[in-house]
């Protein structure tokens, strides 16, 4: 049974045009490959090897991109129901201020840009909760507890 990859229309374009981008390389990596193939013997040529490497994890990540297209659910702009739902974006206040999050499927999760997976401690925090209810959000370094103000 295929794993069905929860994506944002955002993270579905972000993909795409990762998925452009090495593709887009391909032939570059090739005449890399093929340059550094003519300097000599190739159990010592370091410039192949590194080649091959660097062509060898570009060809992955295209797998791996074309594998979660394939199998891609788009999240859809949750109903306003008051309650924390899979591509919520939640408004949240401490002692220390306020932060936005936007609760995403784990492919699109990037904490540093505000998006956090379902499947984190923090998301599943979140997950049913509705304005006005405290979280507690237990990380690595700290324990916070954050007021949600507002769901959208």
């Amino acid at each position: 049974m295929k794993k069905a990859f929860q994506l944002t229309k955002d993270g579905v374009s972000e993909l795409e045009a990762e998925l452009a981008k090495l593709v887009a390389e391909r032939p570059a990596m090739a005449e890399r490959i093929k340059t550094a193939r003519e300097f000599g013997d190739l159990s010592e040529n370091a410039e192949y090897q590194s080649a091959r490497d660097e062509q060898q994890k570009a060809e992955s990540r295209i797998s791996e991109i074309e594998e979660i297209l394939a199998n891609t659910q788009i999240i859809k702009k949750p109903r306003s129901d008051g309650k924390v739902l899979l591509g919520s974006v939640v408004k949240l206040k401490s002692g220390s201020g306020t932060r936005e999050l936007q609760v995403v499927g784990t492919v699109e999760a990037d904490p540093m840009e505000g998006k956090i997976s379902d499947e984190s401690p923090i998301g599943r925090a979140l997950i049913g909760k509705s304005v006005g209810e405290s979280v507690e959000i237990v990380t690595a370094n700290e324990m916070t507890t954050y007021k949600i103000i507002s769901i959208s």
